[in-house]
């Protein structure tokens, strides 16, 4: 609901399953672009990722998703949920497909304030030139307590093909990365909260059937229309921009935005693209994290800091874990290098045959 939450289970309408079980979670919020693709039921997805929505579910359920640049896609159209982090992306079955999407999808929109106008661009062109001499980042910190054991055998493993390719790997750190989730709860429910408050009963959307005033009105109308996860947040951020708490909260949490930012400028200085898991585990099972919201918050710790910096993130298929279940990596770079992590990602995918990963339950979902 709203692009809220990082499983789908918090939908309006019915929860979605994971094809390659359906007993697990798809990933979210944008489950159900990535189980469309994931299912054989479409060629390609769009879906928007505000902090991992595109690059989560599409490591839960085995396909391609990238996160382009801020900037580079029109969020014309789309139903804001955090207007500074939100992006449009594609889900497809391999990293060709893609570029192709990104040719279609990329480009100037006069309608979007924030759309960038850079002419046109073939994200195809230099796709197969191969990685010899690439500089790509490992950093510890995307490597700590709570990895599931199996992602860093398949990252490590990952990592192991990319220097067999000729690219050249070297050791970053971050020295504020741990400040990334706290600082992105705080800045997406703040604008969360101004952007939903134009659902309200009166000009479009959801409205109560029986109210006594105005003010009864909007009170029904926000209680029944908005699910638990959306309240939430809306409460979360109506408190960080109240007056008394403003600084101490939303403005601390954007003044760390900026830190983290040039954390990632700094990283970038000493190598091409950042190497990292996309989740710290596999899919989860349905249920088993929606009465402790802070565990499930937990799942976007390697997401987040991507949509807070505003720079392109792809995952990518590289493994699965003992149960069957996809493994996602996460390929990271500075502003609009896109073309870089295509070409990136296409070689591992080629060295790796992990590409076009059929779902054992596709057509059951």
């Amino acid at each position: 609901e709203f692009a809220m939450g990082s499983s789908t289970e918090n939908s309006a309408y019915k929860k979605t399953r994971n094809p390659w079980n359906l007993n697990k979670v798809p990933g979210g919020s944008s489950g159900g672009s990535a189980v469309a693709v994931a299912a054989d039921t479409a060629f390609y997805t769009l879906g928007s990722d505000t902090g991992g929505s595109i690059r989560q579910p599409a490591a839960f359920c085995g396909v391609v998703g990238m996160k382009p640049t801020y900037g580079l896609v029109s969020r014309y159209g789309l139903v804001a949920f955090a207007s500074s982090l939100d992006q449009i992306g594609p889900f497809t079955k391999d990293v060709e497909d893609c570029a192709l999407v990104l040719n279609a999808i990329v480009g100037h929109d006069a309608k979007d304030s924030t759309s960038l106008n850079l002419g046109k661009i073939d994200y195809t062109q230099n796709l197969k030139q191969g990685v010899k001499g690439l500089k790509i980042g490992v950093a510890k910190e995307f490597f700590g307590e709570g990895l599931q054991p199996e992602v860093r055998k398949s990252l490590e493993e990952a990592i192991a093909i990319y220097k067999t390719l000729g690219a050249e790997i070297v050791d970053v750190s971050f020295q504020h990365l741990d400040y990334a989730l706290s600082a992105y709860y705080m800045i997406s429910s703040a604008e969360a909260s101004s952007n939903l408050a134009r659902y309200d009963g009166i000009r479009y959307g959801f409205r109560a059937e029986e109210y006594s005033d105005l003010v009864d009105l909007y009170k029904k109308t926000r209680s029944q229309g908005f699910g638990d996860e959306v309240k939430r947040r809306i409460m979360l951020g109506t408190y960080a921009l109240s007056s008394g708490y403003y600084d101490a909260y939303y403005k601390k949490a954007m003044q760390v935005r900026t830190i983290i930012k040039a954390d990632f400028d700094q990283v970038f200085g000493g190598c091409d693209v950042l190497l990292t898991p996309t989740a710290p585990t596999t899919a989860f099972g349905i249920g088993e994290k929606t009465s402790n919201p802070l565990e499930m918050y937990l799942t976007d710790i390697y997401t987040v800091p991507v949509n807070i910096a505003g720079i392109p993130g792809v995952s990518i298929p590289c493994g699965l874990d003992n149960n069957g279940m996809p493994i996602g990596m996460q390929l990271l770079g500075p502003i609009l290098s896109e073309e870089t992590l295509l070409k990136a990602a296409w070689a591992f995918e080629q060295e790796s045959g992990l590409t076009n990963l059929k779902a054992p339950l596709g057509t059951e979902v």
